[in-house]
């Protein structure tokens, strides 16, 4: 029997372009039907990893957060990219209105901010990334933890 975890990696950006650099890095890495979750509170970078992402995508246009539209579609990349931000969700039901099995389960790639919010529908096997500050570090520091998870790391 197999009992090893996935493995865990920790990234210490010093910066927004070091921030960046790795959702981009991360981004030209991706493949078709992956999940990303973003982890993280208020002000921590969130949307400047997904602008990195994006453009390792291939993506030109302005990426923001999809606050308000929960989902923004953007197609001009290498692959579509699903951009979820979950943060004003009230109830799961929500994403099924807007068809999230779709972008979870598509051609694409998803990035789904706030997704602790949405636990129970995530697929089987997404890469959780948390951006953590840390002041005493400095006020450009963050930690970012990436980690694969499974549906049996959740309980």
């Amino acid at each position: 029997m197999d009992t090893m975890k996935p493995p865990v990696e920790t990234i210490h950006s010093m910066g927004e372009w070091e921030t960046r650099e790795l959702g981009e890095k991360l981004g030209r890495n991706a493949a078709p039907g992956q999940v990303y979750t973003l982890i993280g509170d208020l002000g921590v970078g969130k949307t400047v990893f997904t602008q990195g992402f994006a453009k390792g995508l291939g993506i030109t246009e302005p990426v923001n957060s999809p606050t308000f539209t929960i989902v923004q579609i953007y197609e001009k990349g290498r692959l579509p990219f699903y951009h979820f931000d979950v943060y004003r969700i009230g109830d799961v039901e929500e994403m099924e209105e807007i068809g999230y099995e779709d972008c979870f389960y598509g051609e694409g790639v998803c990035l789904i901010e706030w997704a602790d919010l949405i636990e129970e529908i995530l697929p089987e096997h997404y890469t959780q990334i948390t951006i953590e500050k840390d002041l005493d570090k400095g006020f450009d520091y963050r930690k970012i933890t990436i980690k694969e998870k499974e549906a049996a790391d959740r309980s």
